[in-house]
Parts: C-alpha cells; sequence; structure tokens
C-alpha cells in the first residue's frame, strides 16, 4: 500500500499532539480533584466507575481521527487485473524425446495435460496462440481469443524428428506481430512461453532467436521437462537416452530477462504453469482504497459516541 497525496500525513501529528493533551489531562485531574473540600460534592465530580470505561470513546475518537487522516492520504493498493493488451505465444516441443516414459505415461501427454489446464486458467482477456516444432516450428493458432482452437490443436500434436528452439522462437515472434493490439501506438506486451526437452539441433542458433526476441522486448519463460533417465525406443529393438537439457533453455531465459523452470512431472508442471500465468497474464493496477479507511474512521466515531452516552451521558 502506497499514498498519493502522502505529505497530508502530516495531519497525523496532530492527532498525536491530541493524545498528549490526554495523558496530560489524566494525569492534572486527581489534583484538581483533591482541590475540592466538601466531600459530599467529591462523588459528583470524580464519581467511582471502572477505569477502562471512561478511557474507551477517547481512543475510538482518536483512531477514527487515525483512520480519517490515512484516508485523507489517498491510499493506494496494487492489483492484479486481467491484461487485455497482452499477448502470449505457447511454444511446445513435439520432438520424437518427447515420447519418453520417464515421465508417466509420456512426457508430451502430461505436457499436453498441463497446457490444457494453462490455457483455460489464462485471463480471456490475453491474446493466446500457439507454435509447435520439432524439426521444423509453425504457428497451430495465431493470438487471438479462440481458446477453443488452442485446446483443439493442443490435442492434435503428434511427434516429429529433431529440435529447431530457434525457429520456434522466431516464428512465435511473427506471430507476436501480427497479433490484435500490436500494429501502432505503446507496443503491447508480449511474453513467450518455451517448453522443450532438449537442445536444438537443427535451423537458427538459440542465441539468435533470444537476441531477436530481447531486440524486440518480448520476454521468454522457458521449462526444461523430462529427467536425466528418459529414454526412447528406437526402430531396431534398441533405445536411446534422451536425458533432459535445461542448461540451453536457461540461456534463452537469461538473454531475455524471463525465468527458467524445470520441471519432472505433472504437479511440478502444472505448478510452473500457474507461476509463469499469475505473471504473464495480468498488470499491477493502483486502486484507490480511501473509502475504506474513510469507512472505518465513520464506524469508530459511530462507537465512541455510542461509548460515550452510554457511560458518561454525553458525546466525546
Amino acid at each position: 500500500m502506497t499514498f498519493t497525496i502522502a505529505w497530508r500525513l502530516v495531519f497525523l501529528l496532530a492527532v498525536l499532539a491530541l493524545l498528549a493533551a490526554y495523558l496530560v489531562a489524566l494525569r492534572r485531574r486527581p489534583k484538581d480533584v483533591v482541590r475540592f473540600t466538601n466531600v459530599a460534592l467529591l462523588d459528583v465530580v470524580a464519581p467511582q466507575r471502572p477505569d477502562w470505561r471512561r478511557h474507551v470513546p477517547p481512543a475510538l475518537f482518536l483512531a477514527a481521527l487515525t483512520v480519517l487522516v490515512l484516508g485523507f492520504a489517498r491510499p493506494v493498493r496494487a492489483t492484479q487485473v486481467p491484461d487485455e493488451r497482452a499477448t502470449l505465444v505457447l511454444a511446445i516441443d513435439t520432438s520424437l524425446s518427447m515420447e519418453a516414459d520417464d515421465v508417466e505415461p509420456d512426457r508430451l501427454a502430461v505436457a499436453r495435460a498441463a497446457a490444457l489446464d494453462f490455457v483455460d486458467e489464462l485471463p480471456q482477456e490475453v491474446n493466446l496462440g500457439l507454435v509447435t516444432f520439432n524439426g521444423v516450428a509453425r504457428v497451430a493458432v495465431s493470438p487471438g481469443d479462440d481458446r477453443a482452437a488452442v485446446t483443439s490443436a493442443i490435442d492434435q500434436m503428434e511427434l516429429g524428428r529433431a529440435t529447431a528452439i530457434g525457429e520456434a522462437i522466431f516464428t512465435a515472434l511473427d506471430a507476436i506481430e501480427s497479433a490484435p493490439g500490436a500494429a501502432g501506438g505503446e507496443p503491447a506486451p508480449a511474453r513467450i512461453v518455451l517448453m522443450s526437452d532438449g537442445e536444438t539441433t537443427v535451423g537458427r542458433p538459440d542465441a539468435d532467436a533470444a537476441a531477436a526476441a530481447a531486440e524486440q522486448g518480448v520476454t521468454i519463460y522457458t521449462i526444461a521437462f523430462g529427467t536425466s533417465a528418459g529414454t526412447i525406443d528406437l526402430p531396431d529393438g534398441g533405445q536411446q537416452a534422451v536425458p533432459v537439457l535445461p542448461g540451453p533453455l536457461r540461456d534463452i531465459a537469461t538473454a531475455t530477462n524471463g525465468r527458467s523452470y524445470e520441471a519432472a512431472s505433472l504437479p511440478e508442471l502444472s505448478e510452473v504453469y500457474g507461476d509463469i500465468g499469475s505473471v504473464v497474464g495480468y498488470r499491477d493496477v493502483d486502486r484507490d482504497i480511501s473509502g475504506w479507511f474513510i469507512g472505518l474512521g465513520l464506524v469508530f466515531l459511530a462507537a465512541a459516541a455510542a461509548g460515550s452516552l452510554a457511560w458518561s451521558q454525553r458525546l466525546p
């Protein structure tokens, strides 16, 4: 919470002055009472009553003034709201290594399930696109608000040979340039969420793609998915090791001021997507909450008045 007119907080000094005056008055009251020699009048001037009750109305009154001063200073709180101008492109690896079953039932099935959940939870206001890549990269769904098209494309992903991470990034950047709200005026915020289990084997280098993304102001979040024990079956009956390689993906994220993640199961991958979604789909907006302070101040004032009337038959 911050205050848009912070200088008004100086009025809290007046509240402190009133508190100090009240404390001084409490110390002087017994001395003033002793001056009366007529004992019959003593109970009228200083009647016996529970000490705590006589302090409640002044305390509530000072609390009300404090809260009202805070409201007078126009407090605001940062609130996350869906960013209707934002564009997000999911880039999902569909290379043959994604059929490794080190993540049950296999990497692709788990990646598909987590991606579908992510799409379902992403704010509808965000333009969402999908790029799939193996030896080649293609725009499966152009960025827009058609979530059904994205989920359908995720369900229909098929595997292919090789891995072209660099090409996937370039393809995603091209898709972002054609996204709604991207032309004219201030550039719309854009992000790429890239999930892979390996490293580039064909196409343009990762470094060139990351540099292009950084130049366009597009942040890339990378997810290294799988374990070091991954293997796939070969046509000749043998097996080939396909361990996950987080290093190249980490370099891409670092070069674009993004974040890199690692996941080795569906719960971990879902958690990663949830963390990314809370960042890329929203923007912070300052909300004026002075009304809450003013309302609370009025409640304190009413309580102070009620207490004073009940116990002293007068308003504070």
